[in-house]
């Protein structure tokens, strides 16, 4: 009998400063937080846009560009760009304050606590490569960001899924009096969202889809793959739905006990961050403390430092691709 040989996988690449999410062919949108911010700051004087050394990476280039006398680049030093951010707001501007997320989780968190949540300032964080977005190793991944933030009084915490839900949180960040730290995604960001006539709103998970088998309860780049998940999951007869919660802090309690306390289906809560102290802990509180006690499962980052790499095989390895996370629902079910 002849040998049979496989064909070459294709090599798989990342790059930790792109950390692009989308797959090949998607529909993408360029920069959206930094063309959403020009839009919004042309309304509004308040705006400043302020960076520390990562405009180009945070997509706040885009905003320099637009308004040159109101962008401030404070070199590499994040507990000054958040302590000046406060400084600038209790004199009435609104400071929209970006860099990398591990940055402001890990290096500038208590500045960001003592001078701008507990004054309950309107300084609004845009915090870049979230979560395992990043192929750098635990320099970059910022695994652990939303445990923190969710921690700190006042502030309020949002994880967008795509390139429409940015746009329309940055004026809802504008808009709320305190506070917020948004997780962005830059660069070419998939659209996902617009294909379900979607509308953000501060506070409010949404049903993106309808399922029988089994809910997903996700955020950010999670709803994206969750969304994947159900459609390949379609094939093999199984139903999932997907409700989306872009906002982790104040959490829309009401909608997920709704949902996830219809009988006859497995409560799947998914999240690009460790499973400590995130989305998952989060609503099973609320369902445990409602005496609402679906099959629960749990999708996140394991507990641990993790692996330097391609984004797709990080993504494999650790169970957040849609192929990791349609294999693990039919398991369960």
């Amino acid at each position: 009998m002849a040998a049979t040989t496989e064909a070459p996988k294709k090599k798989l690449t990342t790059s930790a400063m792109i950390a692009s999410i989308a797959a090949e062919g998607q529909a993408t949108k360029p920069a959206p937080f930094g063309h959403a911010l020009v839009e919004a700051a042309k309304a509004d004087p308040r705006i400043l846009g302020m960076t520390a050394d990562l405009g180009k990476y945070t997509d706040l280039h885009i905003f320099k560009e637009a308004f040159p006398e109101r962008f401030i680049q404070m070199g590499m030093a994040e507990q000054l760009l958040f302590g000046a951010a406060a400084g600038l707001a209790h004199e009435g501007f609104i400071p929209f304050a970006t860099t990398y997320a591990v940055f402001a989780s890990r290096r500038a968190y208590d500045f960001i606590h003592q001078t701008i949540a507990e004054e309950n300032l309107p300084v609004k964080i845009a915090a870049a490569l979230p979560g395992l977005t990043s192929g750098y190793g635990p320099s970059h991944q910022a695994a652990e960001d939303l445990a923190l933030f969710r921690a700190m009084p006042n502030m309020t915490v949002i994880d967008p899924c795509d390139a429409l839900e940015i746009e329309q949180a940055v004026p809802a960040m504008l808009a709320h009096d305190g506070p917020v730290y948004m997780r962005l995604l830059r660069g070419k960001v998939p659209l996902v969202l617009d294909e379900y006539g979607y509308k953000f709103e501060l506070g409010k998970a949404k049903m993106i889809r309808e399922g029988s088998d089994a809910l997903v309860i996700s955020s950010g780049l999670l709803t994206m793959r969750a969304l994947e998940t159900a459609q390949a999951l379609e094939a093999d007869k199984v139903s999932v739905g997907v409700l989306h919660v872009p906002t982790i802090k104040p959490l829309d309690a009401e909608t997920i006990l709704r949902e996830a306390g219809k009988t006859g289906r497995m409560v799947v809560v998914a999240e690009n961050h460790t499973v400590i102290g995130g989305l998952g802990e989060a609503v099973a509180g609320v369902l445990l403390r409602n005496g609402v006690a679906p099959k629960f499962r749990h999708i996140g980052l394991p507990d641990e430092f993790l692996a330097a790499g391609a984004l797709p095989t990080l993504h494999d390895r650790y169970g957040i691709s849609a192929e990791a996370m349609a294999a693990s629902i039919k398991g369960w079910l």
